[in-house]
């Protein structure tokens, strides 16, 4: 840590964490399996969601529940002389105020908050220097979209000069690749962070991490991606659509049967009035249907019928056609007001829950030109607003009814997206969608992660994620100042890129570079000499590590915690590559 401070004959560094949801939890499992030894306090309100584990069960952790995030509170826990303060509870407001509070007891100290509006952020930072604003809306945003496209997280990061992407692997020419993140032997097992590709050739599911060596490269990768997200939606196609929905069968009948008797008792009239030329037959037909035509007693009879039928047909064409036009533009209105939009949409995306992550994910996909049907159960959802300005139509209602599910057509979607705060409406939601459509696109969001697991082996749901254990990572590594570069979703965990420095008298002085490399747990993709600032992208792994030297690796969670350990402290003991499995 950057700062020491007087904790009262206890070495350990102090955390406090402020949460109200699964991510309390999540950041206090990462922070209490950190590689040193840390003093950790929980702030909790006095009831929590039922789907927040025991935080009680974690060790040397500190519960201490609070009605409000106030001075009282902090003291009580300890904030004065604490290393780093994160606020993730799922307020904006809840957050900034109580930064506030915990700037009067304390303004020497790391703040990491969760903010939906980073713009706020600028608010926290002139209360305390040493601040960092995630949103984990933001984080867990592209993994959804990705998924419901079936793309990949539009995912990149710039270190030493080059920028370094997420791709598939035949997305991207073979000499650019620097690393396989997921590689799949086609028989649905796929393993993160491989040695090598499976046999069997690259799959569908083959992840890299891939350098866009050359600009036209990361074009194309993108352009890929948006051109099969769909076209831009156009607004007339829709308006015509909703119109047509909107006119009563029986009405639109009407006005056909009237169309046509208009059309052939206007070719008779002008076939036996001998009229010459196409301008002057529409001329006369139409003269006579609104009545304007002379009479001329001495007309053939069939011209004659013809005339008195035309006449007639047009005292009853145009009500007709003016009773059709507000017929359909009421009823359009209606129907758009009430979220209504049976038959009206295709190929699109249903979303279902526009909290912080699902309104993240509704901009993203009309930002790709996908159209997107809403659901939600609350009326004042924090999305509604911004669907109405976006023009994304919206249903008050139950996504866990199937009745529900069809009035966004779920029949002629592309991919059911599933992102509300009810794990119960979640999974009641894809369960029904899947009913309707066997195999149907579902990208799922779970609170608990090992639920979201088991939920997608036993029920095919296409992906299942869990935002916490998606964004996690990274709030921990902003409280204890790790140098995390990038943070990339793969299938359902979270890779973090980051830099590891060695230190002297640690495992890994004096160890080769490879004991730093390990499958599926920590993959060394760069490293810089101590002294030096030139990075080395294609490193010896038979080189030996010394002080200061700078290791750049992808790695899982437990993974880079083991690495640290090797790396970082003098008292780590060898042997614990398990922990990075």
């Amino acid at each position: 840590m950057s700062r020491l401070r007087e904790r009262n004959g206890d070495a350990r560094a102090h955390f406090v964490v402020c949460g109200a949801d699964a991510l309390v939890y999540t950041l206090a499992q990462e922070l209490s399996n950190s590689v040193n030894p840390v003093r950790l306090t929980v702030i909790v309100p006095p009831e929590l969601r039922p789907d927040v584990p025991d935080l009680d069960e974690l060790p040397d952790v500190k519960v201490i529940r609070a009605v409000r995030l106030d001075e009282r509170t902090f003291q009580e826990a300890g904030l004065p002389g604490a290393d780093a303060l994160a606020l993730i509870m799922p307020d904006d407001m809840v957050n900034l105020h109580a930064a506030l509070c915990a700037h009067a007891v304390e303004d020497r100290l790391r703040v990491v908050v969760r903010m939906f509006n980073t713009g706020l952020g600028g608010a926290i930072r002139r209360l305390f220097a040493d601040s960092a604003v995630l949103s984990d809306a933001g984080m867990a945003a592209p993994a959804f979209v990705a998924s419901a496209l079936g793309e990949v997280a539009p995912t990149h990061f710039r270190y030493a000069g080059r920028t370094l992407l997420l791709a598939r692997r035949q997305d991207v020419p073979e000499q650019s690749i620097v690393l396989p993140l997921a590689a799949s032997n086609g028989g649905g097992h796929v393993r993160i962070l491989p040695a090598e590709p499976l046999s069997g050739g690259p799959q569908p599911t083959d992840l890299v991490l891939a350098e866009a060596t050359v600009r036209r490269n990361a074009h194309d990768v993108a352009a890929r991606r948006l051109s099969r997200s769909g076209r831009r939606r156009r607004q007339w196609l829709s308006f015509v659509r909703a119109f047509r929905g909107g006119v009563t069968s029986k009405l639109g009948f009407a006005v056909l049967v009237t169309v046509a008797v208009t059309v052939l008792s206007g070719l008779s009239l002008t076939r036996f009035m001998d009229v010459q030329g196409f301008w002057r037959s529409i001329y006369i037909t139409l003269l006579t249907v609104v009545g304007s035509s002379d009479v001329e007693p001495n007309r053939q009879p069939i011209a004659q019928v013809a005339q008195v039928v035309l006449t007639i047909a047009g005292v009853a064409l145009l009500p007709l056609i003016t009773a059709a036009v507000v017929d359909g533009m009421v009823r359009t209105r209606l129907a758009l007001d009430r979220g209504e939009v049976v038959g009206l949409h295709s190929n699109h995306i249903v979303l279902v829950g526009l909290g912080n992550v699902g309104t993240r994910v509704m901009r993203r996909l009309q930002d790709l030109g996908v159209d997107v049907v809403a659901i939600d159960r609350n009326p004042d959802a924090r999305g509604m607003q911004i669907a109405e300005q976006l023009g994304v139509p919206v249903i008050i209602g139950d996504a866990s009814r199937e009745e529900t599910l069809r009035a966004a057509s779920i029949e002629t979607c592309r991919a059911l997206v599933v992102l509300s705060t009810d794990d119960a409406v979640n999974l009641q939601a894809a369960l029904h969608a899947r009913a309707i459509i066997p195999d149907l696109r579902v990208v799922l969001r779970l609170f608990d992660d090992d639920f979201a697991r088991r939920v997608q082996d036993a029920f095919d749901i296409t992906i299942s994620r869990s935002v916490s254990r998606l964004c996690a990572p990274a709030f921990a590594a902003a409280m204890l100042e790790r140098d995390v570069l990038a943070t990339i979703p793969v299938d359902r965990h979270a890779l973090l890129v980051a830099t590891v420095k060695v230190v002297s008298g640690a495992p890994l002085d004096g160890a080769p570079l490879r004991d730093a490399d390990r499958p599926e747990s920590a993959r060394v993709i760069a490293m810089t000499a101590a002294g030096s600032t030139w990075v080395d992208w294609s490193p010896d792994h038979r080189r030996v590590l010394a002080p200061g030297d700078e290791i750049v690796v992808v790695a899982r969670r437990a993974g880079l915690r083991a690495l640290v350990e090797q790396a970082c402290s003098p008292l780590a003991q060898p042997g614990l590559d398990s922990l990075g499995k």
